[in-house]
């Protein structure tokens, strides 16, 4: 389980090299962390997506160890690896009690609006309890799962996938 808020940790380190690489304006990082920092539901794509951040040229002696790799290591490293699905939305939850309680669904008066028709006007609600957050389903049409499993009410750790009829995003 990774600890709470470690989404948005690694969202702005990327936003900070982008901004060290002069890839955002000082208006564009400032609103970027803005929204990073004070926003409950995050798009990381909307966020990162447009950035690529270079890694530095390897030096001479590094580049000649690599061109004499064997055909063998070269035939291994050129393997690809399977693309990985696209990272939901991040539900970035405030695990230090400034909030204990946020209505969760597809109606604009909800704290979390989801936009997927999938999810109920209003699909489940969130309760910060004894430290923890804890998610209850409101009698929804197509129902509410973590990571998989359909569930009425169920405590939430970071790192878990909530998933609200067809809509998902990551806590965190």
């Amino acid at each position: 389980m990774p600890p709470s808020g470690e989404s948005r940790r690694r969202l702005t380190r990327q936003l900070n090299a982008a901004y060290g690489e002069g890839l955002l304006s000082d208006t564009t990082f400032s609103y970027r962390l803005d929204v990073l920092l004070r926003s409950v539901l995050i798009e990381p794509a909307g966020l990162v997506g447009d950035l690529t951040v270079r890694r530095p040229r390897p030096s001479l002696a590094d580049t000649i160890v690599r061109m004499l790799r064997s055909a063998r290591e070269r035939a291994a490293a050129a393997v690809a690896e399977p693309v990985a699905p696209p990272l939901p939305p991040l539900l970035a939850l405030d695990w230090a009690g400034g909030r204990d309680d946020m209505l969760v669904g597809r109606h604009h008066d909800c704290d979390v609006v989801l936009g997927d028709l999938s999810v109920s006007r209003r699909h489940a609600r969130l309760t910060f309890r004894d430290g923890n957050w804890v998610v209850r389903d409101l009698d929804s049409t197509n129902g509410t799962r973590i990571n998989g499993q359909p569930v009425i009410r169920c405590r939430l750790r970071p790192g878990d996938v909530l998933t609200l009829g067809d809509e998902a995003v990551l806590v965190d």
